[in-house]
């Protein structure tokens, strides 16, 4: 599609402008998603509250993608609907205890405000503006379930933005290997036979105390933690079963899966050591987030055209998420915008704070508006799209 400069001129004030005019009332829908947090895979409320809004904007909104309850696509056409396809990510799960800590709530805003935008000048545009609702990013693996159904077939790339504590155009974020680690022993009273008895809990201290040692050998990049979820009944009988969770971080897929061999090594000593029966649980490894270089770029352009100069990578530690395999199946970036200061983190209630703020909804809004235009420059800017394809399709053959 070819317009003029005073046509996209036009379109992009008029985006601008779309986002400004929804401004309260996505703020209002954040912070009613930041009031009521639900967890992985229940995310009802949040799905109800976006859907309703795209559907009476006029959106064409499917329901349960992939067979998960807490889903949804919600698309707008533009004059050519043999066009590209645009997907822009929400995410909406919280976490247990601490809410709205990772600022899922600003993520689903931002994604609904792009897309309402959008929305509004789609009868000049070609192609198709999706809005992606993904749950269960949390620990589920949406995404992955959702690609894995075909649900984003015919998606010529996809972009999101997670609020962070700077902004930043290529984040960086690890790849994980999920594990559960469950030790069977045998009961017994422990005062009166401990010697008849298997502790299951001592295994398990075991697999903490031998990863503790193995810190020092693995590489600078690597993260292994873990917390223990089951460790007996009580006191003064022998834990007969034990459970722990982990997490195997990298860099790369590659050395997350020799995480995950060296932690099972670690738990077949600790077994041996204690007579327990090692039951090993491996959910398989989320790769890490690949970037597009090009459309990283344009995002970056619009934060400066808003007064933000964004960072390349960021200076806090890198996390990991579901959109990383997704970047490794078409063309994606994962922004940050900022929100918050440094020394905050993400999973604290100083993040979950700074999600309903006002500093919060002012990124949120930033976000939507970066997103949109850098979809609006996918969309009409010649031979964009096929640069976009071509970094993605050179990374993919390498």
């Amino acid at each position: 599609m070819i317009i003029t400069p005073e046509q996209y001129a036009s379109l992009e004030k008029r985006i601008i402008a779309a986002v400004d005019a929804s401004a309260q009332e996505l703020i209002a829908i954040s912070r009613e998603i930041h009031a009521h947090p639900e967890l992985m895979w229940k995310e009802h409320y949040a799905v109800k509250v976006l859907t309703q809004k795209l559907m009476t904007e006029g959106f064409e909104v499917e329901h349960q993608p992939g067979g998960l309850d807490t889903a949804f696509v919600a698309r707008t056409h533009g004059m050519n609907v043999d066009g590209p396809t645009i997907g822009i990510i929400a995410e909406y799960d919280a976490l247990p205890e601490i809410g709205h800590a990772c600022g899922h709530n600003l993520i689903a805003t931002s994604a609904l405000g792009a897309g309402l935008a959008l929305h509004r000048v789609m009868a000049e545009l070609p192609g198709t503006v999706a809005v992606f609702g993904t749950p269960a990013e949390e620990g589920g693996g949406g995404k992955m379930v959702m690609r894995d159904a075909g649900v984003f077939a015919g998606v010529d790339a996809v972009m999101m933005t997670h609020m962070a504590m700077e902004t930043v155009t290529k984040p960086i974020f690890l790849a994980v290997g999920g594990v559960e680690i469950v030790m069977h022993g045998k009961a017994s009273h422990a005062a009166a036979a401990p010697e008849a008895g298997i502790n299951a809990l001592d295994a398990i201290i075991q697999t903490f105390n031998g990863i503790n040692a193995l810190r020092q050998h693995i590489r600078s990049d690597a993260r292994i933690h873990g917390i223990i979820t089951n460790g007996g009944a009580a006191a003064n009988i022998v834990p007969e079963l034990a459970v722990a969770s982990f997490a195997c971080r990298a860099l790369d897929a590659a050395y997350a899966r020799v995480l995950v061999q060296k932690l099972r090594a670690v738990a077949e000593g600790a077994a041996l050591a204690t007579g327990a029966t090692l039951e090993f649980k491996h959910r398989g490894v989320i790769e890490h987030v690949q970037s597009n270089d090009v459309m990283a770029r344009l995002y970056g352009e619009r934060m400066k055209q808003f007064g933000i100069e964004p960072a390349i990578h960021q200076k806090d530690g890198p996390a990991s998420t579901d959109m990383g395999p997704l970047s490794h199946n078409l063309p994606a970036i994962h922004p940050l915008v900022q929100i918050a200061d440094l020394p905050t983190a993400w999973h604290t209630p100083a993040f979950r704070d700074a999600a309903f703020s006002d500093r919060g909804q002012r990124g949120m809004l930033v976000a939507a508006k970066a997103m949109a235009l850098t979809t609006l420059d996918l969309l009409v800017k010649p031979g964009l799209l096929d640069s976009v394809k071509a970094e993605f399709a050179e990374y993919i053959g390498k």
